[in-house]
């Protein structure tokens, strides 16, 4: 995700109610280096969730293919940068069900990643780690997204 120019962000700002950016900027002054990012999401991405999702997806597809695989010690650590950054992405949604779709994708790229991640206990332990945390995130959620994740993780079980 490519933050917008601050012009256009002023003009956004100007368009929207003193309360609404008052809630805006407290929710803007937990983060640091993320603020512009974060402000972007906000007034322009956070209307239409499944678009955020998709192009964080792409983000994700375009991190995975930058990966380099001569070393176990690199592609674990752009793994830690991949995740970290998918978490990121999150918290600026603080939706539960965006955070289950964006680290069942991490999970899903994981898994299918080439050389395979069976060879290094440390990708095997991040893959699990990511599946327990969206296994109790899904539980929280209404019945029938439980039922159409769970479906997703059984595929995902088997590594």
């Amino acid at each position: 995700m490519k933050a917008v120019p601050l012009k256009v962000l002023k003009d956004e700002l100007k368009a929207i109610s003193h309360q609404d950016l008052q809630d805006l900027c407290l929710r803007l002054s937990r983060f640091k280096k993320e603020n512009k990012e974060l402000l972007t999401y906000l007034l322009f991405e956070s209307s239409n969730e499944e678009a955020y999702i998709e192009s964080v997806k792409v983000h994700i597809d375009e991190q995975f293919e930058g990966i380099n695989i001569k070393s176990y010690f690199y592609i674990r650590k752009s793994m830690r940068k991949i995740l970290t950054n998918t978490k990121k992405y999150i918290r600026y949604s603080q939706n539960k069900e965006t955070e289950v779709e964006l680290l069942l994708y991490f999970c899903e790229k994981l898994k299918n990643f080439s050389p395979s991640i069976r060879n290094s206990q440390q990708l095997i332990n991040m893959y699990n780690r990511q599946l327990l945390l969206v296994k109790k995130i899904v539980s929280s959620l209404h019945e029938d997204l439980q039922y159409d994740y769970h479906i997703n993780i059984a595929s995902l079980q088997d590594l």
